[in-house]
Parts: C-alpha cells; structure tokens; sequence
C-alpha cells in the first residue's frame, strides 16, 4: 500500500529559533512557565461575561487549561497547538474530566488548513512569540477561520507596569497587524494580567477584534 503523503516540515518561528528548541521541548521536562494548570482569570472573566459563541478555537492551547474550561461551559471547543506533548495531556485531561472538547496539532500561521471556521476565536499567549513579520502572517491567518461578525480575543504580555512577561509587545505592536488588514476591527486594547508559574500578575494587553 502507497504511504500517506506527509506535509513539508513547518519552519521553525522566531521564537524557536531564538531559543534554539522546539515548541514541543517546553514540555517533555515538567510544566512549562505558561503552564499553570488552570484556565487564566482574564478568560473565565471573559467566559462569565458571555464573551465565547461557539464554534471556539484556541489557538496555541498548549494542555488545554483554557479550551476545557470554554468546552465544560457547553460550547463546542477545538484547541490547536504545534506541540504534540502538550495536546496528549490535554486529550487526557479531557478523558480523565468526562469534558467533550477536540484537540488537533496546527501551525498558527496556517490555520485555513483546518478547512474550519468559528464564531469565537481565543489567543492566550501566544501573539508575543511572533515577531513583526510573522504577526502580519498570524492576523491574516486568523481571519481565515473565523466567521464574520465573529470575536478573537488576544490576551499577551505587555510593555507596561514593573512586572513585564518575556517578549511583551507594545499597544502600538499590538495593534498595527490588525489596523493594517482589512479583514478585522479592533475594538477595544485593555490592561489586564496573565498568569505564569513564575507570577501572578504579569502586565498584559487583552485586544477584542470583530471579524468585517
């Protein structure tokens, strides 16, 4: 029988080659930093506000804190991360709960792969891994999957305040691959924080974008 035709390996992004490993190397030792075993307060405040339709995408869901979190709410969720090691715990998890959510592996910068589309699209720390070029790529591709009408949420670290995360973004970095695609309006840029193993209160922005 012929074999399966495999896809082209996926480059490694900017943060990858700054830090010389693999996305999925962050978790084959124990949690990573942004692995806190919990979905972020920022997403269960949004959650509780009525901010998730479904369908729901996470993209870059890591071991899925966030994505079981929306799909135990009763929305159907599909979480997305290039690391394979992650998704096999989120997977677990999601037996080990009895919670009805999907997890696949995809790159962020190619996500019209996934031939999907959803009305709620979550970021949760993964747009300041991307440098400027790729984020121009990202917001392009994130457009590919979601509805229009439909919401994306970018919650990343920032700039502001003593306790900056690793890689925060300015509002103005933030904002500029959306205000430069024509495909999404940005709505709102608030404060907010997110959580690490390493701290409570990282400085982040959370951005709200409405799909033209």
């Amino acid at each position: 029988m012929p074999s399966t035709p495999q896809p082209d390996p996926r480059p490694p992004t900017s943060h990858e080659r700054r830090t010389g490993r693999p996305w999925n190397a962050s978790y084959l030792d124990g949690p990573a930093p942004w692995d806190i075993g919990a979905p972020q307060p920022a997403v269960v405040r949004l959650a509780e506000a009525g901010g998730f339709c479904g369908p729901v995408l996470d993209v870059g869901c890591g071991t899925g804190d966030n994505a079981l979190f929306i799909a135990a709410r009763g929305l159907p969720v599909l979480g997305v991360d290039v690391a394979e090691s992650a998704l096999a715990t989120a997977r677990r998890t999601a037996d080990d709960h009895g919670i009805d959510a999907g997890f696949a592996i995809a790159d962020a910068l190619h996500l019209q792969r996934l031939y999907r589309r959803f009305e709620t699209v979550l970021d949760c720390g993964l747009f300041h891994t991307f440098d400027a070029s790729e984020r121009i790529e990202y917001v392009a591709s994130l457009a590919s999957v979601t509805d229009p009408g439909g919401s994306l949420y970018v919650l990343c670290f920032s700039d502001t305040g003593p306790d900056t995360g690793p890689h925060p973004v300015t509002r103005q970095a933030l904002s500029a691959p959306f205000a430069d695609n024509p495909a999404w309006h940005l709505c709102a840029i608030t404060p907010e924080h997110l959580r690490t193993r390493f701290a409570d209160t990282s400085s982040a922005w959370l951005a709200t974008v409405e799909r033209r």
